[in-house]
């Protein structure tokens, strides 16, 4: 892990493993949205690592939104 994008996505992506075994339903769908916001998290590391601080930030902030609202239904 070169770039504090690799960290800050890694981490986050780490962050949906636990928050699905701890805190859903464990179901086929709510994994299928996670993994939607674990592929924003992918394409944020790429683009932060491009130069593209601020679309990095937003994608990683929508990730991170998306997560928490299909983890809290």
């Amino acid at each position: 892990m070169a770039t504090l994008f690799d960290v800050v996505t890694v981490t986050s992506f780490v962050g949906l493993v636990i928050a699905f075994f701890q805190f859903s339903d464990r179901e086929i769908r709510t994994l299928v949205y996670l993994m939607l916001s674990a592929t924003v998290f992918a394409v944020a590391n790429q683009v932060g690592n491009a130069g593209h601080f601020v679309l990095a930030a937003g994608l990683i902030l929508a990730g991170i939104i998306f997560a928490a609202l299909v983890i809290k239904r």
